[in-house]
């Protein structure tokens, strides 16, 4: 395997560990600044408002001018986020810790999916998938974890976590900038692009044109020809994370309710256990017979299964029913996006991979943000147990119809095997 693989695969696990390290944290800082669980869900949305249009911005860019650029300026801004959490006096600060956070995540995502395709080697659009849903899975449990631990038992437990992690981050800017450009990337389709255009008639302005797009984005789109996958696979991924997004928001609050403690380990343990069982369910899959439609399917009745223990965990005051809740759900979720992303992987044209990878996650994101704003606004009107089971039935019935529709999409696929998916 590759080592400037590994460096992007293990670069943005960091990055998104750091980007979940505030989960069981919240809480200290609710007491500390003084605001609400309402207030918290807009803290914790903030990074998807950003994340959402700097996805659109910089997959275009790392498409068009190179992959490693655009992940090691990501690597940089991920590691000011970090620091101005360790350094946060007020409110104000933690806006502005989430904001750097989404944008720098909002740079990387894109183009670190497209690189771990181009860098991989074969089957490259599998084994990317692997690693890319393992670092956004295992990076986002792990935060959680890693903050309570420290935050319980070591000093200093709303700087120290945030500290460590900028100095990971200072190290992954660097590696992201010593590493080649990805194989696939921007330089081969960009010369080949002018290799076309220096064919073509002198009349054709190419180079007129080449040199006003510098830093033109263009409107997102998405081939037609991959358009109905391309919203299946999207639905799906907006459904699995925002169930995680739950865990990694007010399930600490939940948890600390339910079970009447304090302790900021066991909350991110807690916390983090959902996308540890994605992480495990993705490794225990791997390399087995592709059936992307069937394996979203399955993972998104077992997400809506495990949304209906978790809205059941509060009023039966059941910490078993919260354990079962994240296994079902952590299962779901790791045969659903590792299998969302392989189909997208596979079906992405490579020269617009970066684009089409960061238009899935900008509608992902948009849609955990409207979710986790909306339970937030809930807790203004009812409890929190009844806000989280409200949510849960929502995002329960969009998985349901979701996987419906992988169902439909497998038959249809099976009846005319050679036809292209769409």
């Amino acid at each position: 395997m590759r080592v400037p693989f590994l460096v992007v695969a293990t670069a943005w696990f960091v990055v998104m560990a750091g980007a979940n390290l505030a989960t069981p944290l919240y809480a200290l800082y609710e007491r500390e600044f003084g605001f609400s669980s309402a207030v918290l869900t807009v803290v914790f949305a903030t990074y998807m408002l950003v994340l959402a249009p700097a996805l659109l911005v910089f997959g275009q860019l790392s498409d068009r001018y190179g992959r490693r650029r655009v992940m090691a300026a990501g690597f940089a801004t991920a590691t000011v986020g970090l620091l101005t959490f360790a350094a946060a006096q007020s409110l104000p600060w933690l806006f502005a810790a989430r904001a750097l956070q989404g944008l720098a995540v909002g740079m990387i995502a894109g183009a670190a999916a497209a690189a771990l395709v181009e860098l991989a080697p074969a089957p490259s659009e599998d084994r990317a998938a692997l690693f890319t849903s393992l670092a956004q899975a295992g990076g986002s449990g792990s935060g959680p974890v890693i903050a309570g631990l420290l935050a319980q038992w070591a000093p200093h437990r709303l700087v120290l976590p945030f500290a460590l992690f900028a100095a990971l981050g200072i190290a992954a800017t660097a590696a992201a900038l010593a590493i080649p450009e990805p194989k696939e990337g921007q330089s081969r389709f960009m010369f080949a692009r002018r290799r076309r255009r220096a064919a073509k008639p002198a009349a054709e302005p190419a180079k007129v044109k080449e040199g006003q797009s510098l830093f033109r984005i263009e409107r997102p789109g998405v081939p037609v020809e991959i358009r109905s996958l391309f919203v299946r696979v999207s639905l799906t991924g907006a459904a699995v994370w925002a169930t995680a997004s739950i865990f990694l928001s007010v399930v600490p609050s939940y948890a600390g309710e339910l079970l009447d403690t304090g302790n900021l380990a066991l909350l991110g343990a807690i916390s983090g256990t959902m996308l540890a069982t994605s992480c495990v369910a993705q490794i225990a899959v791997r390399g087995r017979a592709r059936a992307p439609e069937r394996d979203q399917a399955l993972g998104l009745v077992l997400v809506a299964a495990g949304l209906g223990a978790l809205a059941l965990a509060f009023p039966a005051e059941s910490l078993a029913a919260l354990l079962v809740a994240a296994l079902l759900t952590g299962t779901g979720h790791g045969l659903a996006f590792l299998a969302a992303q392989a189909q997208l992987n596979h079906a992405a044209p490579p020269d617009r991979r970066g684009a089409v990878n960061a238009a899935s996650y900008t509608l992902i994101y948009l849609g955990v943000a409207t979710a986790v704003i909306s339970i937030g606004l809930l807790t203004l009107v009812v409890s929190l147990g009844a806000a989280v089971a409200g949510y849960a039935g929502f995002i329960a019935a969009v998985a349901l119809a979701t996987a419906a529709w992988h169902v439909r999409a497998d038959r249809a696929d099976r009846r005319a095997p050679h036809a292209p998916r769409r």
